[in-house]
C-alpha cells in the first residue's frame, strides 16, 4: 500500500504529489519503511513473549520480507533515478560516502536472510539457519546508523530508533541469560530447528 501511494504521487493521481524533489521523498519514504518494518519484525518476539500470542510468530516471515522488499526499493531508486545506473558513480560513492557504505552492507546482508526464508532451507540448513538469521541484529543496528549519518542536523528520530533498538535488543539479552545452560541456542540440538517450521521466518528470525 505505501508503494502503491507513492506511485500515485510520482505521476500526480488523485492529487497526490512527491513535493519539490520527488526522487528524494521517494528514496527516502522507502528507506524509512523498511528501517520501521525491520524494527517491528524484531518487535514480534517481545510482544509473542509478553503477550502469550504465540500466532504473532507467522507474522515474522512476512514482515521481514515486506523489510527486504522496500529496502531492495530504496536502493533502486537511488540506483536508477539518483545515479541514473552510473555503476562507476555507485561504487565511488560506497567507497567514498560512509553511510552509504553501510547502508549498502545492511542491504547486502539481507539478501542470504531473504533467500533462506522458506521452511525447506530452514530444514535444509539445519542449526547454521539459525546462526545465519542472527544477523538481523547487526543489519538493524547498520541501518540505524545509516539513517543517522545520512541525516545532517535534526538527529533526534535517528536517536528514537537506537533506543527502540536498544530496547528490543537488551530485551533479548536478558532473556538469554536467564535461559539455563543446555536452553541456549548454541546448545540446541540442529534437529530441533526443523522441528518448529511453523514459526521460520524470513530477515528477522529472532
Amino acid at each position: 500500500m505505501p508503494l502503491l501511494w507513492w506511485t500515485c504521487a510520482a505521476f500526480g493521481l488523485f492529487g497526490l504529489s512527491l513535493g519539490a524533489d520527488p526522487v528524494k521523498k521517494l528514496e527516502h519514504a522507502c528507506g524509512k519503511t523498511a528501517l520501521n518494518l525491520l524494527m517491528i519484525t524484531l518487535s514480534v518476539t517481545p510482544v509473542r513473549s509478553l503477550t502469550g500470542l504465540p500466532q504473532l510468530l507467522r507474522l515474522r516471515r512476512m514482515l521481514g520480507l515486506f523489510a527486504f522488499f522496500y529496502a531492495v526499493v530504496h536502493f533502486t531508486i537511488y540506483l536508477v533515478l539518483d545515479l541514473e545506473l552510473n555503476f562507476r558513480l555507485l561504487g565511488a560513492d560506497i567507497a567514498k560516502r560512509p553511510y552509504i557504505t553501510i547502508g549498502f552492507t545492511a542491504l547486502v546482508l539481507l539478501v542470504p536472510l531473504a533467500l533462506t526464508s522458506t521452511n525447506g532451507m530452514m530444514r535444509r540448513l539445519g542449526a547454521r539457519w539459525q546462526r545465519l538469521h542472527r544477523l538481523i541484529y547487526p543489519i538493524a543496528a547498520l541501518a540505524v546508523w545509516h539513517f543517522y549519518w545520512q541525516v545532517k542536523r535534526d538527529v533526534r528520530e535517528p536517536l528514537l530508533y537506537l533506543g527502540i533498538l536498544a530496547l528490543l535488543l537488551g530485551y533479548r539479552l536478558l532473556r538469554w541469560q536467564r535461559l539455563p545452560a543446555d536452553a541456549h541456542p548454541r546448545a540446541a540440538a540442529p534437529g530441533a530447528l526443523t522441528s518448529r517450521s511453523g514459526s521460520a521466518t524470513a530477515p528477522g528470525r529472532t
